[in-house]
């Protein structure tokens, strides 16, 4: 889950509303193990409550292809194949396989959605609060690389080599899934709207009037405090990623969620990755490979896909702020001390 906090209110789906000027309504269901929330704004509120039903509708088509915790899903089906044949992907998943194969070559193998069955290692170890042997862990790095997988883009399939080998789409799938609900909306008619798939945010244009959407940055190692300044966004999408919520602790160190799928371990740095991008899923698998990398790499690889990166590091028990440039372009007013591009 992305340590992310947005600061408009969202409601719960309630009863149907009538007819009213135009407005915001707000929607809000358990999806993929998290909240998705989606805030519409129209002059008409019985379509955008009919709106909202369809969005969630498709979320479920989605994460019926994209879970991993779904036995009957297409990504199930995938890893169920490994070691045995190639399998036909829908054409969402060969979307989402090549968007990930690019970013593995991007990120020379920082993020990688091969990470499988180093993210079932894990989670189990978490689960069972005892940390995997450095054996274990080298071992189940065996069957990790994306430049093991064989992705046929003409015929659309994908081989996973090994048995055993396992993709996981935990650091794109809900990105690029809010961004399906956004282009839904837009083809819909709806030019003003937010989805927040856990996080994960996507949205169009500005509210009513207004500048942009307001969005809250958490700080490191915090559920609830924010960057003093807010955000002010239309037309992107944006994303953080953490370890307070997700960890394991030995030893003093605290080891995130988000595996270095080269290193095989959780990255230990404390630090918050907040990235500003044209579409959900580069935000998401940005997020994520900027959490890995050295900052200096994780700047490079963020403006070369056209995107703003704040990287929040807790040193010493003092709040450290570093980020690219064109970041202090999104706030809403004056930014924070940046550290140099």
């Amino acid at each position: 889950m992305k340590a992310f906090i947005y600061t408009i209110g969202l409601l719960v789906f309630s009863t149907p509303f009538v007819h009213a000027q135009t407005g915001k309504y707000r929607y809000s269901e358990m999806k993929m193990g998290s909240p998705f929330h989606i805030i519409i704004v129209s002059t008409d509120s019985i379509k955008a409550n009919h709106l909202a039903r369809n969005c969630f509708q498709l979320v479920d088509s989605l994460a019926h292809i994209f879970s991993n915790y779904d036995s009957s899903s297409e990504l199930s089906k995938i890893n169920a194949s490994a070691g045995l044949l190639p399998y036909k992907m829908s054409p969402a998943m060969l979307d989402l396989v090549l968007k990930a194969e690019q970013a593995f070559i991007q990120t020379k193998g920082a993020y990688d959605i091969s990470i499988g069955p180093l993210s079932s290692l894990w989670r189990n170890a978490r689960k069972v609060k005892l940390f995997p042997e450095a054996s274990t862990v080298l071992a189940t790095k065996k069957f990790v690389g994306l430049g093991q997988v064989k992705i046929n883009k003409r015929l659309g399939t994908i081989f996973l080599p090994s048995a055993g080998m396992q993709l996981d789409f935990g650091g794109i799938a809900k990105g690029y899934i809010a961004q399906w609900v956004i282009d839904y909306l837009k083809t819909s008619g709806i030019q003003q709207a937010l989805a927040d798939a856990g996080g994960d945010i996507v949205m169009s244009g500005a509210p009513l009037n207004t500048k942009g959407w307001l969005i809250g940055v958490n700080l490191p190692e915090t559920t609830d405090d924010l960057v003093s300044k807010k955000l002010q966004l239309s037309n992107v999408a944006v994303a953080t990623s953490g370890d307070v919520y997700q960890y394991f602790e030995k030893e003093g160190v605290k080891y995130s969620h988000i595996i270095n799928p080269i290193t095989g371990y959780g990255v230990s740095n404390l630090r918050n990755v907040t990235i500003i991008a044209k579409t959900g899923a580069t935000a998401d698998w940005l997020a994520t490979a900027c959490s890995i990398l050295p900052i200096k790499q994780a700047k490079a690889l963020a403006l070369s896909n056209q995107a703003a990166l704040l990287v929040s590091t807790l040193q010493k028990g003092k709040l450290h702020f570093d980020a690219t440039e064109n970041f202090k372009n999104y706030w809403q007013a004056a930014g924070i001390n940046q550290g140099k591009k």
